[in-house]
């Protein structure tokens, strides 16, 4: 059944005061789609919707919910229901809400929370933004290696529904270091008896990451092995916790908007655009504004310097956006790949000089290609306007060209080399593409276009 209409059934049966009908509709749904009806519900249902669920239940569902609603929640329910709410959740869920919620909110919440619940958050709560130790969660199956697979077995079936993944066990010693890891399938079908160290992938083949790498390090990790998890260990190699692949698409998502964002010289917001106020949305965009401007500065005085022979060669002026578009376009396509490639890591600084040469290559195909079709339009359109003296028309026409083909293959130089010089220089390459491209090639085509103007035409 669509969202809409469920919606609409429940909100009926709330205001018909038929709250055990509700019920039985929601605990038969997914946590995802009780979130969303949920968020689509009045201010005031909203509660009321989620106070009618079971607690195992509400608190799956919490984690799905904005945090403004999960706010509104937080407020309307009482100590003794927060403490048990958060208890419930996994320790990355509930710490992922506390890093969005005011200060007021997280003093309350860790107030009334178990000793142990509150000792592993205020753990995780102290770990770097954005590190794979703020995003992990501690709710794993880990068992000593000398645990024998019946021990083990005996043990999930015990605590698997509080585990976040069983997928995978870890393998540890006394001291929690990190020894190896079991799929859940090999611990099935191996002997009751057998111990978990025997039947363990041993070290050689164990991928993990550690508690302050970067979360997009991590989710390449993720990727490029097709773990469903990934071990974190401490600087000891003691392990800590485990980040779950829900997690990494998370990660990947706010990777790639915040990509998005950098690519168009935005300032990056974790808010979505429509809960972003205007203030916010004219901070984030008027800095890399103004510095474009300024830039542009240049690209106007290479222009006035050579008004006056703009001025006496007809045709050159109604040439010069062609040329910058083209050119700007040129180091855009090329910017976006490498850009991108340097993200996936398909790309790699030593790989400079093979992508150099690739695009330099490429750029000389398209530039003779958009050279040759620019004589042909050119010609074929001063032959109905005769806008052009026909004494000079081909020298024009030759400027012309010969400058669309040296701009495309400096713009694509310039276009893979950026992103690259951003990447030695510890910046985000993603800063190199879109406006900042297209403003420094439009100063570069001008300069070129000129040049081959006044030693062809002057």
């Amino acid at each position: 059944m669509e969202d809409g209409v469920l919606l609409n059934i429940t909100q009926k049966l709330l205001n018909d005061g038929k709250y055990s009908a509700v019920k039985n509709i929601m605990t038969e749904m997914n946590a995802v789609d009780i979130a969303q009806i949920i968020s689509d519900a009045t201010a005031e249902n909203q509660v009321r919707l989620f106070r009618l669920l079971p607690t195992e239940i509400s608190a799956e569902t919490f984690a799905y919910l904005d945090t403004d609603i999960q706010s509104t929640i937080v407020d309307s329910i009482t100590n003794a229901e927060l403490g048990k709410l958060v208890d419930e959740m996994f320790i990355d869920d509930a710490v992922d809400f506390l890093e969005d919620v005011p200060a007021n909110v997280v003093t309350r919440v860790l107030a009334h929370t178990s000793s142990d619940t509150r000792k592993t958050i205020n753990r995780f709560l102290n770990y770097p933004e954005d590190s794979a130790g703020s995003i992990m969660t501690a709710e794993m199956a880990a068992f000593n290696v000398n645990c024998t697979v019946e021990e083990a077995i005996a043990d999930l079936r015990r605590t698997a529904l509080d585990k976040e993944s069983i997928e995978t066990c870890y393998c540890i010693d006394k001291n929690r270091i990190l020894l190896g890891s079991v799929p859940i399938r090999r611990l099935i079908v191996s002997k009751p008896e057998t111990k978990i160290g025997d039947i363990m992938y041993d070290d050689e083949q164990l991928i993990y990451v550690t508690t302050t790498d970067d979360q997009e390090s991590v989710a390449q990790v993720v990727r490029k092995y097709d773990l469903l998890s990934v071990p974190v260990v401490d600087k000891e190699k003691r392990l800590v916790g485990i980040i779950t692949v829900d997690d990494i698409v998370d990660v990947i998502q706010q990777e790639n908007t915040e990509d998005f964002e950098k690519m168009a010289l935005l300032i990056p917001s974790e808010e979505d655009y429509m809960k972003t106020g205007v203030v916010r949305l004219f901070r984030n965009r008027i800095p890399w504004l103004l510095i474009l401007m300024v830039s542009a500065t240049f690209t106007g005085f290479i222009i006035d310097n050579f008004e006056d022979k703009l001025a006496a060669v007809a045709g050159l002026t109604a040439c010069i956006p062609m040329l910058m578009d083209t050119s700007g376009n040129s180091g855009n396509q090329v910017s976006t790949l490498i850009i991108r490639g340097l993200a996936l890591g398909t790309v790699k600084l030593k790989d400079y000089f093979a992508v150099l040469w690739k695009e330099i290559r490429v750029a000389l195909m398209c530039g003779v290609t958009l050279a040759a079709a620019n004589f042909l339009r050119m010609y074929l359109l001063n032959f109905v306007t005769h806008s052009v003296a026909a004494d000079r028309m081909f020298r024009i026409f030759f400027v012309v060209c010969i400058s669309m083909l040296f701009t495309v293959v400096v713009a694509k130089i310039i276009g893979c080399s950026l992103p690259m010089l951003a990447k030695v220089l510890h910046l985000d390459p993603a800063l190199m593409a879109g406006p900042m491209i297209t403003t420094i090639v439009d100063a570069v085509s001008l300069l070129i276009y000129f040049g081959f103007a006044t030693v062809v035409l002057f």
